[in-house]
């Protein structure tokens, strides 16, 4: 059993770095086997007195040191696995560090690694310790020059951050390149990439008149598939200038594609590193979800370049600094474009599509973290391993915690508050403190008297808050109260102090619409004005509002546009919820109540097959989805949402204790039942929605027909509809891009009895094979078919085309598997399956590991015999002798609840 464990960092514990590091000079000589780092680092004295330099490394080898000039000996500094420390003796001084690093040993993917045949680096979080020795964390902030040099046939395009000064040929058939950073940044910004490319460039004026190039690299011969990446580039460049007022403040940016990467991407100052996934895209390989993920992930990296560039992290527990703002602004980005040329109520449907896609992504991901061992606030107090707290929690729920204050505050008031950021930071690392209180100064100009002292408790709260909500209505003074309640209990390490400590009431913005009888709007006067939406500011445990002139008894409309992460609790009639479905003039809202109807009946029949009864739908249920099915108003897009079914996994948070085969079972059986029920509709919604020969556009409106299409043949095959497979066979092999391509084998692979789907997914990988972002998608079908068992993993784990050493690779087949096949993993095998591939991803590559070992940390959970078999598996994980911090962490903190 393992006994070393990895030191428990506190937030309270930073202490500022002795030194200020102003000038960074690196020169490589590049080899894959061996490459040569020469570092020349000039610090200065930022403390009171002379302090031990500390600087961190790990596997590296120390070829020499010098401090200011003179050679150091051995006993002159102090040498271990993972830290350097010199004695200074003068205030000012020069460290020269010469070392060596081994990139195509790295199976990490952290620091200097191989993939392809090419050199990349990944620095975040702590990944520049593994090129040379140094003060890396985030609060250390230099200017930087660097010089690499390498075989010119082996690696053609050398790149590094900022701009180009030089390039020369030199003996031997080497050549060099030297860059400069003007921007001061952290060493996690560093990026070097060198290697043979295909290149797209595109030469645009910025908001000032100044010429800047941008340009996306990607592999020799795909040329063809990165136009979409430049375009959402340039569009990601002129939105952050005219939404945000933040202009490109380089003469040069750059993407580069990587087949092996740890994360989606990194913002490396003026040279991105991206997962290839997030940069090629072409009609015949690409799928309109990917489309839009390389849209809206290009969005974020590159505004990165602002919100954690310009202005970056003092120290890691601030990660929701840069993260939680740019996931807000990206998803912002997003929306923009979705709704880009549309006005009136179709901007806002298309707006509310994009809302939609992200509170269902936070309530999959982050609610469930919040509800488990490893729940966090947005700002960890502590952690062991920070790669760890790249979480949903940071970034997600980081980001609706930035929406929360925009909501406060008002477009134009955030934007005063974000201009009034950079005025203060610009070019410092700095806290979640300074952010709020930046926006602070804009909030209690427009509320005098009031400040967020009480909103800042969100930055330090774990815990999805609950929102209890009562109505009461007097019809004879016409008035309407409404009370809310709230209550956050103790999750995660909160539950081991003892004993457990009560949470102060945090700041909710709760937005609220009444609907009368007839599914009208009835305004609500608040404050003084008349809307048809109010937001009311719930600081305390509980608080009443009563509203006056509401004529009859309403319907409540609740958290409209999501305008808090928390849980709404209120006790609604299926009528009700019919009825907002059908009416409501708040689109997430509607989607949200034909959602709650939907988990109503669903709930209602895991129950029915529980308890060994007949199980029944409420032909009101099927009612209101032929009338949203039939409503002419919706977009294909929108409807796509409305009528799709709760995941299974959402689902099954909502089961106590969880049930996933119940939720297996309750779900196949609805949707064989409104296949059946609306089949007529669904087939003139298939026809309706096929684009015949016209080509393909990526564009939301054609994007959303495509959906919806692929819904209803779905809904058709689940209903064995006698035309079904043949319109999803003929939907395959005739399919003009990838979006209809997918959808018809993925009803087949999910619906099909018929060997006819064993040939089509043969054809596929046939027609394929070469493109390994295509092949992805052929494992990860595969993956969550509802047939698939262990054994079938494992036959396809010993396919030539599976490699565990690709993240994508491990990603589409494992992590698919584990996380969103519920019938196939949630056996003994299953889970035995799982803690195999935890440890063995985790001799490789520890991050990874981690993110897999992730997946049954709420085990205590689930009901018997899932319970015991989960807690078993994580034993046996636990029990093993190397285990890496990252995923000793995980497991330790999952067993410890």
């Amino acid at each position: 059993m393992r006994t070393d464990t990895a030191p428990t960092i506190s937030r309270h514990d930073y202490q500022p770095y002795p030194y200020r590091l102003t000038q960074v000079t690196l020169d490589f000589d590049l080899d894959p086997g061996q490459t040569r780092v020469q570092a020349q680092l000039q610090f200065e004295q930022a403390a009171t007195s002379l302090q031990p330099l500390v600087l961190n490394g790990q596997d590296l080898q120390l070829e020499s040191l010098a401090l200011n000039g003179r050679a150091l000996t051995p006993e002159q500094y102090q040498l271990n696995d993972d830290t350097l420390v010199v004695h200074p003796d003068t205030g000012t001084f020069t460290l020269e560090i010469t070392s060596l690093c081994q990139p195509d040993k790295n199976t990490s993917l952290m620091g200097l690694y191989v993939s392809g045949g090419k050199l990349f680096t990944q620095c975040e979080a702590e990944g520049f310790r593994r090129i040379t020795w140094f003060p890396d964390r985030p609060d250390v902030m230099a200017r930087y020059r660097v010089r690499i040099r390498a075989n010119k046939q082996q690696y053609p395009l050398l790149l590094s951050n900022g701009n180009l000064l030089e390039q020369r040929d030199l003996a031997d058939g080497r050549h060099e390149a030297i860059w400069e950073d003007p921007h001061p940044k952290p060493s996690y910004l560093f990026a070097l990439v060198a290697g043979s490319f295909d290149c797209r460039e595109q030469t645009i004026k910025t908001r000032s008149g100044r010429d800047a190039l941008l340009q996306v690299y990607s592999d020799v011969g795909t040329y063809n598939k990165t136009e979409w990446a430049l375009d959402c580039l340039t569009r990601s460049v002129k939105w952050d200038e005219s939404r945000f007022n933040l202009e490109l403040d380089l003469d040069r940016f750059m993407i580069v594609a990587a087949h092996d990467f740890n994360m989606g991407a990194m913002e490396n100052k003026g040279l991105n590193v991206f997962n290839a996934a997030y940069v090629l895209a072409d009609a015949d390989t690409a799928t309109d979800a990917a489309y839009r993920a390389i849209e809206a992930v290009i969005g974020h990296e590159y505004f990165h370049n602002w919100t954690g560039n310009r202005v970056t992290c003092r120290d890691w527990f601030q990660l929701s600094l840069k993260e939680g703002l740019t996931v807000f602004r990206d998803q912002e980005f997003s929306a923009d474009m979705l709704a880009q040329g549309l006005d009136g109520a179709e901007a806002e449907s298309a707006r509310a599509v994009k809302r939609i896609d992200d509170v269902s992504t936070l309530r999959l991901a982050q609610f469930p973290e919040d509800a488990g061992p490893m729940a966090h606030p947005i700002r960890p107090e502590s952690y062991q391993e920070i790669g760890n707290f790249y979480t949903a929690t940071v970034y997600e729920k980081g980001a609706e915690v930035i929406r929360m204050q925009h909501t406060l505050l008002g477009e134009a008031g955030f934007q005063a508050g974000l201009a009034e950021y950079f005025r203060r930071h610009d070019g410092a690392a700095v806290t979640c403190d300074d952010f709020v209180s930046a926006m602070e100064s804009v909030y209690a100009k427009q509320n005098p008297g009031k400040s967020f002292d009480i909103f800042r408790r969100w930055y330090s709260q774990a815990g999805t808050p609950r929102v209890q909500v009562s109505l009461s209505y007097a019809a004879e003074d016409q008035t309407c109260t409404v009370t809310l309640r709230q209550h956050n209990p103790p999750v995660g390490i909160e539950k081991l102090s003892t004993p457990p400590q009560a949470k102060p009431p945090l700041h909710i913005p709760f937005a609220l619409g009444l609907l009368g009888q007839d599914g009208q709007a009835l305004p609500i006067t608040h404050e003084g004005k008349a809307a048809d939406t109010i937001v009311l500011d719930l600081c305390h445990e509980e608080q009443s509002w009563t509203f006056t002139q509401i004529p009859e008894q309403p319907i409540p409309s609740l958290l409209r546009r999501f305008s808090a992460p928390v849980i709404v609790e209120f006790d609604r009639s299926n009528a009700d919820l019919a009825l907002l479905t059908r009416h409501d003039s708040d689109p997430f809202a509607r989607w949200e109540a034909a959602q709650t109807l939907a988990s109503h009946q669903l709930l209602a029949l895991v129950q029915a097959f529980a308890r060994n009864t007949a199980p029944e739908v409420d032909p009101h249920f099927i009612g209101t989805w032929r009338s949203l099915l039939n409503d002419t108003s919706l977009t294909a897009a929108y409807k796509a949402r409305v009528l799709s079914l709760p995941s299974q996994r959402e689902l099954l948070e909502k089961t106590t204790p969880m049930d996933p085969l119940g939720v297996v079972q309750a779900s196949r059986y609805l949707r064989v039942e409104l296949g059946k029920a609306l089949v007529e509709p669904w087939l003139a919604t298939y026809h309706a929605n096929t684009d015949g020969d016209t080509p393909y556009q990526p564009d939301p409106a054609s994007s959303g027909r495509r959906t919806l299409k692929n819904l209803a043949l779905n809904y058709l095959m689940a209903a064995q509809h006698p035309q079904a497979e043949q319109l999803a066979l003929a939907q395959y092999y005739d399919a003009r891009n990838m979006t209809d391509r997918m959808g018809g084998l993925s009803a087949l692979v999910h619906y099909s009895t018929s060997t006819e789907c064993g040939r089509a997914l043969d054809h596929f990988y046939e027609q394929w094979q070469q493109d390994a972002l295509v092949i992805d998608k052929w494992f990860t079908l595969q993956a969550v078919a509802p047939t698939t068992s262990v054994e079938k993993i494992r036959a396809l784990m010993v396919h030539p085309a599976f490699s565990m050493r690709n993240p994508n690779r491990a990603r589409a087949l494992i992590f698919q598997f584990c996380l969103n096949n519920l019938q196939g993993i949630h056996t003994p095998e299953g889970y035995a399956f799982w803690a195999d591939q935890v440890l063995a991803l985790d001799q490789t590559n520890p991050e990874i590991a981690a993110r897999l070992a992730r997946a049954f940390d709420n085990w205590a959970r689930f009901g018997q015999p899932q319970r015991d078999a989960l807690h078993q598996a994580l034993e046996h994980i636990r029990q093993q002798p190397k285990l890496s911090p990252n995923v000793s962490e995980i497991i330790s903190k999952a067993l410890n609840i």
